[in-house]
């Protein structure tokens, strides 16, 4: 067997995995001479007589044995040189000289098994071929060896070969280094398929990290036994108290695509430990029984908010988008970036990249470049505001499917600027919409809030004028040519400014985490599933129809914050603090799904409802728009306000938001 040095030389030369074949070829021939004197050894007692000497009569002979050999040093030889063949040529079909010795398994015994039953009937068929013609007279001479030779050579081939393995993984798990560190204690959850073979590739990382102290799982027939040594200590509602007596400082969750509800579960009995957790990704990860260990991951909030996998209608979205010119405002934020990702799926013609901020729209434009050589991407800097630069981009590159993101989204930030979240969200909008018409593309998708259903806030009620503005237009026969969508839903979790990234750097400093009112809930959606949501619902929605993602169950803020600082390592309100700091202008403690006198109706997607809005004439919003254009700048809050109430009825700004604004821009 070579050392792992020779290994690494013979590594760098073409012919260093035949030289190492050689090597381990060499090592088991000698397993195999080594394991035939021994089965000659034991049938004979250790005691053969030297050659041409006759054996003691009082030697026994056992059922099978054709008589004591003449010369049993003679019959060796002869039969030895045969056997060696015979394995050599065997175990180097089953390749058994390529393996890696370090990483042998079960696997590599069977194979080993394989190798010597089939080498041991060979080598029986040729000594009961040659009996029978030595007895016929065809030969002169055959090996003399008794049948249970054969069958403990058989045994001890399996036991060398096989052990000698075994012993090389056994010495070079015994004496990897230890990490400067320390060992990091370690709990695993589920003592499943996963978790043995979490536990399996923890013995196999080259430098020691981790010291593994028990499994817990909701099994109760696995309880006391041991994997690998490991015992299985209790059930999951058991786990905070064994973490705890035991020390452990790590949690791996090894469970088959755990549910949501299972996740926050194991989350919940911790809370009040200082417990990092990581995640086995999936049983498909663990292909022939080997897991990659590096692709462990930390348990993320996505984690416990996220949901099922969104199905969508490829073939539908194939037929709406395939082959053409997609426009994408606010390409660099966060819904629009993903929409962007989510959208070259579909091979359009050409994507255009739209967003005035000139780093965020760099950053999505290479990234698109660099995933997707063959796709034409063309970024645009532009401001929806500016609708003489916009109607420059429709002219030039006429997109068919729009998607409309950009928008000033920040609830208290749009409070105290309220003329310029009137400009972006409403005159923008209006901007890109006419447009569409215009230039006589087939679809405009707004992406609005469920802020916008009975706001609040100003930027809620910019959004909803947004939506009254796109259901106007397409109830207006003079723009039929256009189909006009919007898509309304809930937070989205990791967007930029939203409440994930805020905790995550507070908790990062220490804190406190400021959260504002013990009560508060929101909606939560991934920003995968909300685009991809996005997408289904602008292919089959209606002109004039405003489609509802469903949101799933509303979150509390708080206890968001708590589940971000355990999974952190932390303990909520112990090593670090939360505090709370009341409302803002312009929040409200729930978020709602529809306004009086609207009905939701479903769709063909589980997912995907249909609101039953209230629809307002294209002369009547002109009219509002006029008001608005009059009151954004050089206005008070208060003024603003009054103006947005006459157009959004629904709309019911706080009277502590008033009363403490700063003077607005």
């Amino acid at each position: 067997m070579m050392s792992d040095a020779k290994v690494l030389v013979h590594a760098h030369s073409p012919w260093g995995p035949v030289v190492r074949h050689v090597y381990v070829a060499a090592v088991h021939m000698l397993l195999f001479i080594f394991s035939f004197w021994v089965a000659y050894g034991l049938r004979y007692e250790f005691r053969i007589p030297p050659a041409a000497m006759p054996m003691p009569d009082n030697l026994p002979v056992l059922p099978g044995d054709v008589g004591v050999p003449a010369s049993v040093w003679a019959s060796f030889a002869t039969l030895l040189v045969f056997v060696l063949l015979v394995k050599t040529m065997v175990f180097g079909y089953f390749r058994l000289y390529a393996g890696w010795w370090q990483y042998v398994s079960i696997q590599d015994l069977v194979e080993t098994f394989k190798a010597s039953h089939i080498s041991t009937a060979i080598i029986l068929c040729a000594v009961y071929l040659s009996r029978a013609l030595h007895m016929y007279g065809a030969i002169s001479f055959h090996p003399s060896v008794p049948d249970t030779v054969l069958i403990i050579d058989w045994a001890a081939t399996i036991a060398l070969v096989g052990g000698l393995r075994f012993l090389v993984r056994i010495i070079r798990e015994g004496s990897r280094p230890v990490s400067p560190g320390g060992l990091s204690r370690v709990l695993i959850v589920g003592a499943g398929d996963a978790g043995e073979g979490v536990l399996r590739e923890l013995y196999r990382l080259p430098v020691e990290q981790y010291h593994v102290v028990g499994f817990v799982d909701d099994d109760g027939k696995k309880r006391g036994i041991r994997i690998h040594g490991v015992p299985v200590l209790g059930d999951v509602g058991e786990l905070a108290n064994v973490a705890q007596r035991l020390r452990a400082e790590e949690v791996i969750i090894a469970l088959d695509q755990p549910p949501r509800d299972e996740l926050r579960r194991i989350i919940e009995v911790c809370k009040g430990q200082k417990l990092t957790f990581r995640i086995v990704p999936g049983m498909a990860d663990l292909i022939d029984g080997r897991l990659d260990i590096t692709r462990l991951r930390e348990v993320d909030i996505n984690d416990l908010l996220g949901r099922e996998q969104v199905s969508l209608d490829t073939e539908d979205i194939g037929h709406f988008l395939q082959g053409k010119v997609v426009l994408v405002t606010g390409a660099g934020g966060s819904i629009g970036s993903e929409l962007c990702r989510q959208l070259v799926a579909f091979k359009p013609k050409q994507l255009l990249l739209l967003d005035q901020f000139e780093n965020n729209l760099f950053q999505i434009d290479r990234e698109l470049r660099s995933g997707y050589r063959q796709l034409n991407v063309v970024p645009v800097i532009a401001d929806v505001g500016d609708r003489l630069r916009l109607e420059d981009v429709f002219r030039r590159y006429r997109p068919a499917i729009v998607f409309h993101a950009a928008a000033h989204k920040h609830v208290p930030m749009m409070e105290l600027n309220p003329g310029e979240a009137i400009k972006n969200n409403v005159f923008g909008s209006k901007n890109v919409a006419d447009l569409a018409a215009q230039f006589q593309a087939a679809a405009f998708v707004l992406i609005s809030t469920d802020k916008a259903v009975n706001p609040t806030s100003v930027m809620g009620c910019t959004k909803r004028i947004a939506e009254m503005y796109c259901q106007a237009l397409a109830n207006d026969p003079a723009y039929a040519g256009t189909k006009y969508v919007v898509v309304r839903f809930g937070n989205v979790l990791g967007s930029a400014g939203s409440v994930v990234p805020i905790f995550r750097e507070q908790i990062a400093r220490g804190g406190p985490v400021t959260v504002t009112h013990p009560e508060m809930r929101r909606y939560f959606m991934t920003i995968p599933e909300a685009t991809q949501l996005v997408i289904q619902a602008g292919t089959m929605g209606q002109s004039g129809q405003t489609m509802l993602l469903d949101m799933g169950a509303p979150v509390k803020i708080v206890d968001l914050a708590r589940d971000m600082i355990t999974l952190s390592g932390f303990r909520p309100d112990v090593d670090v603090r939360i505090e709370f700091q009341g409302l803002r202008p312009g929040e409200k403690l729930f978020e709602e799904l529809r306004t009086d006198g609207e009905d939701i109706l479903p769709t063909h997607h589980h997912k995907i409802f249909v609101w039953q809005s209230r629809y307002c004439t294209l002369e009547s919003i002109h009219s509002a728009l006029e008001r608005l254009t009059a009151a954004t700048n050089g206005r008070s809050l208060p003024e603003i306000q009054a103006v947005l109430q006459s157009v959004v009825p629904e709309y019911k700004p706080p009277e502590s938001a008033a009363a403490a604004a700063p003077p607005t821009v």
